[in-house]
């Protein structure tokens, strides 16, 4: 007698699902969850924020090496109209770190 064939019914049986008026119908959309308040972001961090993108938008050149400031004289000597807002508050916090140093100052050239 030959060997039977082996089905993928052997090893995993035949489930039926009962037939449900349930199943067919479009299930209601879940309701909406009101999504947490972003927290409000101070001053320094927007300010922050808007440097950061002037350090990572390359129309106005390379910003390693050199300082914020720097960088943004450069670009407008060139041409390259970088924002009035960005020098205006460069000179402001003159004396902070963190404002006058580009985003990759901590990393190694």
């Amino acid at each position: 007698m030959p060997a039977r064939r082996r089905l993928i019914t052997d090893t995993f049986k035949v489930v039926k699902k009962a037939k449900n008026e349930d199943t067919h119908r479009k299930k209601a959309p879940p309701s909406p969850e009101p999504e947490p308040e972003t927290p409000q972001l101070t001053e320094r961090e927007m300010d922050l924020l808007e440097l950061k993108k002037f350090d990572l938008d390359w129309r106005f050149g390379p910003c390693t090496g050199i300082s914020r400031l720097q960088r943004w004289d450069r670009a407008a000597q060139h041409g390259l109209d970088p924002p009035l807002e960005i020098r205006d508050l460069l000179l402001d916090r003159e004396e902070d770190p963190d404002y006058t140093h580009c985003l990759w100052r901590d990393y190694p050239l």
